[in-house]
């Protein structure tokens, strides 16, 4: 091999060596981020790490041959409404006890109010696709007050949502997260109760509506 050969090998090699340290280097700068932050992605430039965590959630599913019409319109007659304006006013109240009483009297007889609803089926027109379903957004702010006085994150799930629709073979389902596998995850006693409490009475509410 002429010595012009030979020095293009040697460069060669060591343009090879350059490329391998720098590629160390580089893994060596994410593996040090993965380890101070936990994950990528949780440390937000000019921010705070974000923290995360995984839960297992109970998912609820209930299928009826009653048509989708017949079920919502049950499911709506044991709702009460909820107004803003009744909330506003009665919290402004120094009576604390006349207050709850107020808000307490928009349930309807399922012990929930209705805060409103998402109508998906109709949503699906603009995808070409003839569906029925809406989403409802039901809970009771007395209840809720019961749970986000020991822990204010309890108000992520407060109010509650349940999915009425209808499926390929006819059928109208209904289905829902169960409250207390979602206000579990504080791992508060004190929340406990009033979780299961909403368990029975959202399983009521959707057995009166589908049975």
């Amino acid at each position: 091999m002429n010595q012009s050969g030979s020095m293009e090998t040697t460069m060669a090699i060591q343009r090879h060596w350059k490329l391998l340290a720098c590629a160390i280097m580089l893994a060596g700068v994410v593996l040090g981020s993965v380890l101070a932050y936990g994950r990528f992605g949780v440390h937000r430039p000019g921010g705070s790490p974000m923290n995360d965590s995984h839960i297992m959630v109970d998912h609820v599913h209930v299928a009826t041959d009653k048509p989708f019409e017949v079920v919502t319109k049950a499911f709506e007659a044991q709702l009460g409404k909820f107004d803003g304006d009744v909330r506003k006013a009665a919290t402004a109240s120094e009576d604390t006890e006349e207050a709850k009483a107020k808000i307490e009297a928009m349930a309807g007889s399922s012990g929930f109010m209705l805060f409103g609803t998402s109508d998906h089926g109709a949503l699906l027109r603009l995808a070409g696709q003839k569906r029925k379903a809406i989403q409802y957004v039901v809970g009771n702010p007395v209840f809720a007050l019961q749970m986000t006085q020991r822990d204010i994150r309890a108000s992520l799930y407060a109010p509650l949502r349940v999915l009425i629709y209808d499926n390929e073979k006819g059928k109208t389902c209904v289905e829902y997260d169960r409250p207390s596998s979602l206000f579990g995850q504080f791992g508060d006693s004190r929340i406990a109760p009033t979780a299961t409490m909403l368990d029975c009475k959202l399983e009521a509410l959707v057995a009166k509506a589908t049975e």
